[in-house]
């Protein structure tokens, strides 16, 4: 694969198919794409006690997320520096320290070495192996935002504040909703035959596919929205790092157009208390309400707000998930359900069963797209696909310009109404920056210090 024909060609919107099937491109993302990005790997709610930790892969990589004795928050690099087991085996839990299954090499949940049996007759003590300052890598850098917890593997990644960008302010919508905070599930995992970025892609913006491929979830009356002309009034927005998509809401009154798509009235009141003046105005008098989105590489959001019952109750749920990938045409998804935690607890359940019929490995939404995504995936890897182009450019004349100009938006970034993939080629387009600029991951290898447990 020529990368910088790939590259030239992803920017003007003709995506090569192959890059949804191609292994050696894939070795090349694992190292300067998910080598250099900022990665979601857990939300400070799953971690709510000292001693609470959960399992964790960028990509290859497995990191304990742990919260020690003095609530600090710790990403480990899942690796015993004896022999190199995995210290780790269970996906989460709580304990004070963690004890290697290979020779018993035991760590706190702060990182620091304490135990290493036989320490005087196999090592001589200290004179052989010191103990004191050992510790379990670190991830090279941590950080979080609205609970979220994130890592990157490159030491010089720009701070996590700087790299979400104007996209922070969307994420308050489905993080911000009282000042309790949400409380998040453990996540579903399922793996899935496809492309990691298809998924992405799809959650950034694809507002032209809900008509055809979710047909059938209007047909049974489960959710309206879908339908054409609801979708092209909807925006698609995009800000520094990630962006989406919003439906467009009857109103221009903050508590009527929250109240139509299914929020109690004190969970209103708690939103109007905790929103900013701009984020009251979007949903009120711009009347736009964030649905489906993706900050890149790989973390997405969905909000929606299917009917659930026979009575007619509408329910919205909130739902993070990773597209976490496994090789060039395998992902495992990963998928949590979010709800405010001082909602009612009516609404939580409502929410729930909202979120399972909906998403999730059993969700009628998830079944049809992942149809979408291995049909996709699978023809990529034929021989005839590496001879064509796949027209991403719904939006643009030919001459480049756009079909419609930008709306105005009281938002951070740019917002397009109507149909078009500018949030798939914007996605896309940071991606090539990161392929295209190998320097940050490549200096960050050959710049590491290894951690000696032997003086």
């Amino acid at each position: 694969m020529d990368l910088q024909s790939v590259i030239e060609d992803v920017r003007t919107g003709m995506i090569p198919a192959e890059i949804y099937s191609d292994q050696e491109l894939f070795e090349l993302e694992k190292e300067r794409v998910f080598g250099r990005s900022w990665l979601f790997l857990a939300h400070e709610s799953e971690l709510p006690d000292p001693g609470d930790y959960v399992v964790r892969q960028i990509v290859e990589d497995s990191f304990i997320v742990c919260r020690d004795e003095q609530g600090v928050v710790h990403v480990l690099f899942n690796m015993c520096l004896h022999r190199g087991m995995q210290v780790c085996r269970s996906e989460f839990g709580n304990t004070s320290h963690f004890r290697c299954p290979y020779h018993a090499w035991t760590y706190k949940n702060t990182g620091e070495l304490t135990g290493v049996p036989f320490h005087g007759d196999a090592y001589g003590g200290d004179a052989g192996l010191r103990r004191e300052g050992v510790s379990l890598l670190p991830a090279p850098r941590v950080g979080v935002y609205d609970g979220l917890i994130f890592a990157s593997l490159d030491p010089g990644a720009p701070d996590l504040d700087d790299h979400l960008g104007g996209f922070k302010f969307y994420l308050d919508f489905y993080l911000a909703q009282s000042s309790a905070g949400p409380e998040v599930s453990p996540p579903q995992r399922f793996r899935i035959k496809a492309n990691w970025k298809i998924g992405a892609e799809n959650f950034a913006g694809d507002t032209y596919h809900t008509p055809h491929t979710h047909a059938s979830v209007v047909d049974i009356n489960l959710f309206s929205a879908p339908k054409a002309r609801k979708r092209k009034e909807g925006a698609l927005y995009f800000a520094d790092s990630g962006g989406g998509t919003t439906y467009k809401l009857p109103t221009s009154d903050l508590r009527e157009n929250l109240g139509s798509i299914g929020y109690p009235p004190g969970m209103i009141d708690r939103m109007e208390e905790i929103w900013d003046p701009e984020h009251r105005l979007m949903v009120g008098e711009a009347g736009f309400m964030p649905s489906a989105a993706t900050v890149v590489p790989n973390l997405s959001f969905v909000h929606n707000w299917p009917i659930v019952n026979e009575e007619g109750l509408i329910a919205p749920f909130i739902s993070m998930r990773l597209w976490q990938p496994i090789s060039a045409t395998e992902t495992e998804v990963l998928s949590w359900f979010v709800v405010d935690r001082a909602a009612p607890e009516w609404y939580k359940a409502a929410s729930y069963k909202a979120y399972l019929m909906c998403f999730g490995s059993s969700g009628m939404f998830e079944q049809d797209d992942v149809e979408n995504w291995t049909s996709i995936t699978q023809m990529a890897g034929g021989q005839m696909a590496r001879r064509l182009n796949l027209n991403s450019r719904m939006g643009l004349t030919r001459a480049g310009d756009t079909v419609t100009p930008p709306i105005d938006w009281p938002a951070p970034g740019r917002a397009f109404t109507g149909f078009g993939e500018y949030n798939q080629r914007e996605l896309l387009s940071l991606w090539c920056d990161l392929l295209e600029d190998a320097s940050s991951s490549e200096g960050a290898d050959a710049g590491a210090t290894r951690v000696a447990t032997l003086d």
